[in-house]
């Protein structure tokens, strides 16, 4: 049972990637540019999303193992496939998933050289670790492994639905520079979150003891917190279907809240060449409502059994070693249940890059001036990444960015980071009229055979755009 329970959470996890969206990062005649560097130039003066369908946004990945590792139909035996996996994964290896939904969005130019732009959306973000070392304990036991730690620490996850209210202003300060920023108010709906445990497990040989092996549990301390989940599993007759039904009800307005802010800038150094940073998520989440929090602490040590073997009459009761045991181990390793409120970062992410423009045409591209140069074809770079428990995630991305038209532009990317050494992308953006359609799709070889893809990512939308009040 615990072998095809482990084969369960794996499976979940790799079908469940980063947040950052190099595809979109600096397209100037797309207002979702502006939630990943409020400080981008763009060639808009208004912009109206079309409610729910302005951006859907999917992504997930795993590095170290696929779908396939797992559930390859070559003959060979599941329980050897996963003990294979579990051998060759590392404790920093990790299962990502992000989904955005942009329930509203729109913008407006202000003054000669401001835009405002507001909206909501929705989001959900998981990532985990492999817990390695309680998998193998789990899985294989300790028969194979006297004298070395199983470390708790490995086990390290965070999860969390919100609804994100942003306002953000764009300003140009001259031809050269523009700066950005975004007040973000997020309303929790959803959070779980254990990370910075401790505690090891050890299987000692004691030749000389009362039996041939001593077991060890020491400092463990092992905590998960949880808001927006202690209604859902309290109330009775709590069915899936009841549980989403809750959840959607918090959309709008849940029960936890926090603020953020996002930060950037473009400097184009000359006609030809630009530099451009932003963050995003600079921001805390403050969990008081509905919390639940569960604690595992403690030392133990034991020597296993020691029977004694005392001569009974037939009215004497034998000991009752395993009750004793348990009460043993309840005493020194102790779980608590409190419902006490906590404060989590929000993933901050990072992103800058350069750009490079040549075969210069006249289009109305710059919200300033109606008729501006610009460059049919851009080459960039862009670095990006994400903070999470262990350290940052990051990738690099190079692109080649096509304006065939005033109404029509295409990128092509291609990218390196922790998922994949050959992930490519492709973006294509349509106008007809004012209506504007967007469609992203990276790690394009990975969607020719998904259970061996470590990534995908999928960005889809629609809006209104406008260039002339």
């Amino acid at each position: 049972m615990q072998r095809i329970l482990l084969v369960i959470m794996i499976f979940c996890t790799i079908i469940c990637s980063g947040q950052n969206r190099p595809l979109l990062y600096n397209v100037d005649d797309l207002p979702q540019s502006l939630l990943q560097n409020p400080g981008a130039r763009i060639d808009f003066t208004r912009h109206v999303g079309i409610p729910f369908f302005s951006q859907i946004h999917l992504s997930a990945g795993s590095t170290g193992v696929t779908a396939y590792d797992v559930f390859a139909d070559d003959g060979s035996d599941v329980n050897d496939r996963v003990r294979n996996i579990m051998q060759d994964i590392t404790a920093g290896d990790y299962f990502s998933v992000n989904q955005q939904i942009e329930i509203l969005s729109l913008g407006w130019k202000v003054g000669d050289r401001g835009y405002f732009s507001t909206g909501i959306y929705q989001e959900l973000d998981v990532f985990a670790y492999f817990p390695k070392d309680p998998a193998i304990l789990a899985f294989e036991g300790n028969a194979d492994y006297i004298g070395q730690d199983f470390d708790f620490s490995d086990a390290n996850f965070t999860g969390e639905i919100l609804t994100v209210y942003h306002a953000g202003f764009n300003y140009k300060v001259d031809a050269k520079l523009t700066v950005g920023g975004r007040l973000k108010l997020y309303s929790g709906i959803f959070n779980a979150e254990s990370i910075d445990n401790e505690g090891v497990f050890r299987t000692i040989e004691t030749p000389g003891g009362p039996n041939f092996y001593r077991h060890e549990v020491s400092g463990l301390n092992v905590r998960v917190n949880t808001s927006g989940y202690a209604s859902l599993k309290d109330e009775e007759d709590m069915t899936v279907d009841k549980a989403v039904a809750e959840l959607l009800s918090r959309s709008m307005f849940g029960q936890n809240a926090g603020v953020g802010f996002d930060l950037g800038f473009n400097y184009r150094v000359t006609d030809q060449f630009s530099v451009n940073a932003s963050v995003q998520d600079l921001g805390l989440m403050f969990h008081q409502k509905d919390v639940e929090n569960y604690n595992y602490f403690g030392s133990f040590q034991t020597n296993g059994l020691e029977p004694l073997f005392p001569e009974l009459d037939g009215n004497e009761p034998t000991i009752p070693y395993w009750e004793i045991f348990e009460e043993r181990v309840d005493i020194s390793l102790q779980d608590e249940t409190t419902n006490n409120g906590y404060t989590t970062w929000r993933p901050l992410k990072y992103n800058a890059s350069f750009q490079f423009g040549t075969g210069k045409s006249i289009l109305p591209c710059d919200y300033l001036i109606s008729k501006k140069p610009r460059f049919m074809n851009l080459f960039g770079m862009l670095i990006s990444g994400v903070n999470r428990p262990k350290g940052p995630t990051y990738g690099v991305t190079a692109y080649w960015d096509r304006k065939v038209t005033d109404n029509l532009r295409f990128r092509l990317a291609y990218a390196v980071d922790e998922y994949s050494l050959t992930k490519l992308g492709f973006m294509v953006s349509s106008r007809f009229k004012n209506f504007n359609i967007y469609l992203a799709a990276n790690d394009i070889i990975g969607y020719t055979n998904l259970a061996k893809a470590n990534s995908a990512s999928l960005q889809f939308g629609m809006q209104f755009i406008f260039k002339d009040l």
